[in-house]
């Protein structure tokens, strides 16, 4: 059994260099949104840092992506538990520049915060779980005590869209018994999350074009179709105004939360208040709060306009009719909703509805997947944060975001566990995203010892390698 606190001392061990790696990586704006961006190299030198800790890393093509750096270790033997983490070397654009207060692309530590893009989201976890594998080494003669495998791609912020195939064709070599998830950390109160589940997403650009171009809105305002006008009506009847989403069968699968679900809603720590103060509302739709507000945030699919845009958008008056508009919309799906199937039937319910005009364009979807809040592997990685960060965890359940979890929970059929270093003030995607260096080292130590405990046979694991 390793000694925890040989473990934390291995850990605050690794932060210098923890912190020089960081540094590297940040430096390189791996954007995966910008087509010129040096995502190549950032594969290597993410391969180079595992290399570095004796893993056998390599850099595994994609289908027009960039490419999954998969590594492993498999020095511990058949007989001890395999462990994947998931992470990804890809970023957020930069922009807007004139909001940062340090480069963007540079790491700067001031006060024990470090910022620059990626430090929260999601280079630094891939530096805790480096930190840890250091600690790990250190505290057991220069060995894993498991064996880890990695895959860390490049195109997580833009929906992971070649990974569910990329995991697919190499499932024969991703055999594990758990899942590290590309995230975790802690809430605003500094219990640490252990998130159970994602939502799913599909999201569509739908666009419309009536007349060759703007038109003089006293000319054509009373002869030629405003496009518009065209799609407001088109994105009218995509929902009511009770919030209910109109698509045929939409509801048709999906799985409510159960009554245990609801206990561990009802079990958070509350951001009613928060949110309410922070953006400036009265009430949430529906007038949900309490628990109803929890299960509304989570368990229910939605519809979001998330951007707009057609005719004159300058300062003061242009009297024009417009010849385009195009709208950016998301659906959040729930457990078991399908994104290809979301897809299918928004094309079948615009067209009876006469819409048979408004192109849509597929930006990309994820399924939603979770895993059973009881299962041992999430037990004993919330028990682990209980002793690490001495307060009791929240266990949630499923949360609003999405991410590429459905190929790992359900064709892996791995369950996933949150250990890592996020905190609500991080401003992943945001100008001044940072990365508080007391959550790096906490965020490590959990990875560590959780894994020691792993090796230590707590998780009643026997060699899934």
């Amino acid at each position: 059994m390793i000694d925890n606190n040989v473990l934390d001392a291995g850990v605050d061990a690794a932060l210098p260099r923890g912190l020089d790696e960081l540094a590297q990586m940040v430096a390189i704006p791996s954007v995966a949104a910008q087509g010129s961006s040096p995502m190549v190299p950032c594969a290597e030198r993410v391969a180079d840092l595992l290399r570095a800790r004796g893993l056998e890393a390599r850099l595994v093509p994609t289908d027009g992506g960039p490419p999954v750096v998969f590594a492993e270790d498999r020095s511990a033997g058949v007989d001890a538990p395999t462990v994947l983490f998931y992470n990804h070397y890809d970023v957020q654009p930069a922009e807007p520049l004139d909001l940062w207060d340090s480069p963007p692309f540079e790491l700067s530590v001031r006060d024990g915060i470090a910022y620059g893009r990626g430090t929260s989201d999601d280079k630094g976890h891939i530096t805790c779980r480096l930190m840890a594998l250091d600690a790990l080494r250190a505290a057991n003669n220069g060995r894993l005590p498991v064996n880890v495998k990695v895959v860390i791609e490049g195109e997580e912020e833009v929906s992971s869209v070649h990974l569910p195939a990329w995991i697919e064709a190499n499932a024969n070599v991703l055999h594990a018994d758990v899942c590290l998830w590309e995230f975790g950390g802690v809430d605003e109160g500094g219990h640490p999350e252990i998130i159970c589940g994602l939502r799913g997403i599909a999201y569509f650009e739908l666009r419309v074009k009536t007349i060759a171009y703007d038109a003089h809105s006293g000319l054509g305002g009373s002869l030629f179709p405003n496009a518009a006008w065209r799609l407001v009506w088109a994105l009218s009847t995509l929902k009511d105004a009770d919030e209910r989403i109109l698509l045929p069968g939409h509801y048709d699968v999906v799985k409510p939360a159960t009554d245990y679900d609801l206990e561990l809603l009802a079990a958070l720590p509350s951001q009613e208040a928060w949110l309410k103060r922070e953006y400036g509302v009265e009430q949430f739709l529906g007038g949900a709060t309490g628990v109803e507000y929890q299960r509304r945030a989570v368990f229910e699919p939605t519809c979001t306009i998330c951007g707009l845009r057609s005719g004159y958008q300058g300062q003061g008056a242009k009297t024009v009719l417009p010849s385009q508009a195009m709208a950016k919309v998301d659906f959040r799906l729930v457990p078991d909703q399908d994104p290809e199937t979301v897809r299918h039937a928004l094309r079948a319910h615009l067209d009876a509805h006469g819409f048979d005009d408004v192109e849509v364009v597929y930006l990309g979807g994820q399924r939603p997947a979770r895993v059973d809040p009881r299962h041992p592997m999430v037990t004993l990685c919330a028990r682990i944060a209980r002793e690490v960060y001495g307060t009791e965890p929240s266990l949630i359940p499923l949360v609003g975001g999405s991410g590429p979890i459905h190929p790992f929970v359900v064709g892996l059929r791995q369950p996933v566990v949150t250990c890592g270093c996020g905190y609500p003030g991080a401003r992943a995607h945001a100008p001044n995203e940072n990365l508080r260096l007391s959550d790096l080292v906490l965020g490590a130590r959990h990875t560590a010892r959780f894994l020691a405990a792993l090796a230590a046979g707590e998780g009643g694991l026997q060699g899934n390698a």
